[in-house]
C-alpha cells in the first residue's frame, strides 16, 4: 500500500506542476487527459488516501510528541516530576475532593510523612504494601509515600472479601504489610491465614469509607489486636525524611489488579516507565491542555482512574476533581460546579447517565471531551446528543498489557485504529488471524501470523519490544500467568506480542470495532455467538437495562446454549414483547433460549458486568432461586421453567 501511494503521489505532484507552469509547453486540457486515467485507475485508492491520511498524520504528529517527551528519556519517575510540580507550583490545586482542595504542597507533605513512618518501621525498595482505601486523596499521598522508598504499592479493591481478598493479599502481590479503612478492620480479621505475616495498620482518612455490614461472626480476635492505627503514627511523623533511595523510571510503582469480570483478579506491575507512558500519551492524544479541569469519578484501584485520571494531575499540573463514588443524578452537577473541561467514563456508566431525568446541567456542564471505554454503538449517537459532547475519545486498553489505541476523530463504535498507509512494521499494535475455537493465531506456511484485512475478524496483539516503553510488557506479578499471554514468532522468528484475549474487526478506513472477548464467545448450533453483540440488543430492546449473555451446557447437545441474565427493578419486563422483537434483531443460533430475571448484576470495580458465577449456576430451578424462563422455538413467548420442563430439557425429551 506505500508503495502504491508512493507512485501516485509522485505522478499526481508532477502533473500538477505541468499544469500549474506550463512544463514543455504542453496544454492544460492536454495534461488534464493525462492526469484522468491515473485518477480513474487509482480511485479507491486515492479515496481511501483522502478519508485516512488526515487522520493518520495528526496521529503520527501526536505519537512523536510523546515518544520525544523528555520524561520518556530521561531517568524520571512519578515521584520526581510530582516533586518538580510541587516546587514550582506548592499552591496550585492538584486535586478537588468533597469541597476540600488539595495543594501539591498538601499532598507532598502527607506523603512525606508517610514516607517517614515506613522508613523507621524498616520498609525498604522491593517490599509491598497492599493498600485497600476507598477514593480520596489520601490514597494517592500513601503510595507516593511508599514509592520515595522504593515500595511498590498494590491497589486493592475496598469490596473484596474473604477468599478473593485472601487471593489478592496472599497468592498474587507477596505483601510486607496491609494498610485499610479502618471501617474494613473485621474484613482483614476474617482471612486469618492471609494476613499471619503482614504488618497490619488501619486508616480513617475522613472516615470515608462504608461501614462493613457483613454480620458474620467469623472475626479473629488475635487479627484485630495486632492492628496499628496509621493515622496516629502520621500525625507524630516528620515530614522531612531522609532517604537515600532515589526512584527511577524502570523501578516497579504499583500493583493494580484486572477487574476479574471471569475470574478473580491478577496483579498486573505497573511500574514508573508505563505510568509516565499511558499519562503523557493521554495528555498528547485526548488532548489534555494546561487550562483544562479533569472529572474523575472512577475507582482509583484501576487503571483508569488511578493512572489516566490521576496521572495529568501529578504530572502535568493539570487539576483533578476526585469523587468517593460515581453518581448518575451528580455527574453533570458535579462538572458545572467544578467548570470540568474533561471527564471520564467507563463501562456501563454512560447508559447510568442516559437513564436518569433531564437536568439543567445536561448541555451546560462545560465538558467538551469525555474520556473511556465501553460506550456501546447502540447508545452512542443519544448519548452525545443529549450531553452535547463534541469530542468522545474512546479508548481500548489494558493495565497488564501494551496494546494501546483510541479513537480520536468521533467516529462512531469505534475503539481506535490502524494508520493505513504507514509500515505495518513501525506501528505497536496488530490484528491477526485466530482460531475462534481456541483462540490460537492461525499461521502461514512459514509459521508466522497472518495480518487480517477489512472486515475480517481477527486477535488483537501488541507487539513487544523489550526497553521500548510503548512496546514493553510488564504482565503480572505471576510470572506463570504472563507467559501465557505471550504469543511468539508472530511476524519474523524470535519476535513475540502481547495476546489481548479480544477480537476486533477493522473496516475499510482502518476503523478498529470490538467484537468478542476470549471466554465471552459460544458455539450454538456450528455457529459462534458473541456475548457483546446479543447484550447490546436485549439490553436495546428491554430499554436499556443491565444484561449478561453466557452460554450453557446442556446434556446430549453440542456446544452451549444461549442465556441472558436480565435485571428487572420496577417489574417492567416485556418478556412477550422481548421474544417477538429478538426474532427480528437476531438469528436464530444467537437468541437466548433461558432467561434469567433478576433484580440487580453484581459489576466490577471498573463498572462491567460479571458473569462466572451465572454460568456456573445454570438454569436449574432447583439451584436458581430467580425467576427462569425458556423459550425454544423461534417467535414464542417465553414460559416458566419448572422442574418438569428442565427435566424435560436435560434428558433429552425436549428437543432444542
Amino acid at each position: 500500500m506505500g508503495g502504491r501511494l508512493f507512485t501516485i503521489s509522485f505522478f499526481v505532484l508532477t502533473l500538477a506542476l505541468i499544469y500549474s507552469v506550463g512544463f514543455f509547453k504542453f496544454p492544460r486540457a492536454f495534461t488534464l487527459l493525462l492526469t484522468l486515467p491515473l485518477v480513474v485507475g487509482f480511485r479507491d485508492t486515492i479515496y481511501l488516501a483522502y478519508r485516512t491520511i488526515p487522520r493518520d498524520s495528526r496521529f503520527v504528529y501526536r505519537y512523536i510528541q510523546v515518544l520525544v517527551h523528555g520524561h520518556m528519556w530521561k531517568d524520571s519517575s512519578v515521584l520526581s516530576i510530582f516533586e518538580e510540580n510541587a516546587r514550582k507550583h506548592p499552591l496550585d490545586p492538584c486535586f478537588y475532593f468533597e469541597g476540600k482542595k488539595w495543594t501539591y504542597r498538601e499532598v507532598e507533605q502527607l506523603s512525606k510523612q508517610v514516607t517517614s513512618v515506613f522508613l523507621a518501621r524498616g520498609f525498604q525498595k522491593g517490599d509491598v504494601v497492599a493498600l485497600m482505601i476507598g477514593n480520596c486523596p489520601q490514597l494517592i499521598c500513601l503510595w507516593l509515600g511508599l514509592a520515595r522508598l522504593g515500595v511498590v504499592s498494590a491497589l486493592v479493591n475496598p469490596n473484596l472479601r474473604r477468599h478473593p481478598l485472601a487471593h489478592s493479599l496472599k497468592a498474587t502481590c507477596g505483601a510486607r504489610a496491609f494498610i485499610f479503612h479502618s471501617s474494613l478492620a473485621k474484613a482483614a480479621a476474617r482471612i486469618p491465614e492471609a494476613v499471619a505475616n503482614l504488618e497490619l495498620f488501619s486508616y480513617s482518612p475522613g472516615d470515608l469509607q462504608k461501614p462493613d455490614t457483613d454480620s458474620s461472626d467469623d472475626v479473629d480476635a488475635s487479627v484485630l489486636s495486632r492492628i496499628s492505627s496509621l493515622d496516629e503514627l502520621i500525625k507524630n511523623a516528620s515530614s522531612d525524611p531522609q532517604v537515600e533511595h532515589k526512584p527511577s523510571y524502570s523501578d516497579p510503582l504499583l500493583y493494580i489488579y484486572t477487574s476479574g469480570t471471569t475470574g478473580l483478579p491478577k496483579a498486573a506491575v505497573v511500574p514508573n516507565s508505563r505510568y509516565l507512558f499511558v499519562t503523557i500519551a493521554s495528555v498528547y492524544m485526548f488532548p489534555i491542555k494546561k487550562n483544562d479541569v479533569l472529572y474523575n469519578p472512577l475507582p482509583l484501584f484501576h487503571s483508569a482512574g488511578g493512572v489516566i485520571g490521576i496521572g495529568p494531575a501529578l504530572l502535568f499540573g493539570i487539576p483533578t476533581v476526585l469523587r468517593r463514588n460515581f453518581s448518575a443524578s451528580s455527574y453533570w452537577d458535579d462538572c458545572a460546579k467544578h467548570k470540568c473541561t474533561i471527564a471520564q467514563y467507563i463501562g456501563e456508566m454512560c447508559r447510568y447517565l442516559l437513564s436518569t431525568p433531564p437536568g439543567p446541567n445536561d448541555k451546560t456542564h462545560g465538558v467538551h471531551t469525555m474520556v473511556g471505554n465501553g460506550l456501546r454503538p447502540a447508545i452512542w449517537t443519544r448519548f452525545v446528543e443529549r450531553f452535547n459532547i463534541p469530542n468522545m475519545r474512546e479508548i481500548y486498553a489494558s493495565t497488564e498489557g501494551n496494546a494501546n489505541i483510541i479513537n480520536i476523530d468521533n467516529t462512531v463504535g469505534a475503539v481506535g485504529f490502524l494508520p493505513r498507509f504507514f509500515p505495518s512494521s513501525i506501528y505497536p499494535v496488530d490484528l491477526v488471524r485466530v482460531d475462534p475455537d481456541t483462540m490460537e493465531p492461525i499461521r502461514n506456511e512459514k509459521g508466522f501470523c497472518i495480518r487480517c484485512g477489512a472486515g475480517e475478524p481477527g486477535l488483537f496483539i501488541g507487539k513487544i519490544h523489550k526497553g521500548l516503553s510503548t512496546r514493553e510488557f510488564h504482565g503480572y506479578v505471576d510470572k506463570e500467568a504472563s507467559k501465557k499471554k505471550v504469543i511468539f514468532d508472530v511476524f519474523s522468528k524470535g519476535d513475540s506480542a502481547f495476546h489481548t484475549g479480544d477480537i476486533l474487526v477493522m473496516d475499510e478506513l482502518g476503523y478498529l470495532y470490538f467484537k468478542d472477548r476470549k471466554g465471552d464467545t459460544f458455539r450454538w448450533k456450528g455457529e459462534n455467538v458473541s456475548t457483546t453483540e446479543v447484550e447490546s440488543v436485549i439490553s436495546k430492546i428491554a430499554g436499556l437495562v443491565d444484561v449478561i449473555v453466557y452460554g450453557v451446557e446442556v446434556p446430549g447437545t453440542e456446544g452451549r446454549a444461549g442465556m441472558a441474565a436480565i435485571v428487572n427493578q420496577h417489574s417492567s419486563l416485556d418478556l412477550v414483547g422481548l421474544a417477538r422483537k429478538l426474532v427480528d434483531h437476531l438469528p436464530a443460533y444467537a437468541r437466548p433460549l433461558f432467561l434469567r430475571v433478576v433484580p440487580q448484576i453484581d459489576l466490577t470495580g471498573t463498572f462491567k458486568l460479571k458473569k462466572t458465577d451465572l454460568q456456573q449456576e445454570g438454569f436449574d430451578p432447583t439451584v436458581v432461586k430467580d425467576q427462569l424462563y425458556f423459550c425454544n422455538k423461534a417467535g414464542e413467548d417465553y414460559k416458566p421453567l419448572t422442574p418438569q420442563l428442565y427435566q424435560e430439557i436435560i434428558t433429552g425429551a425436549m428437543r432444542l
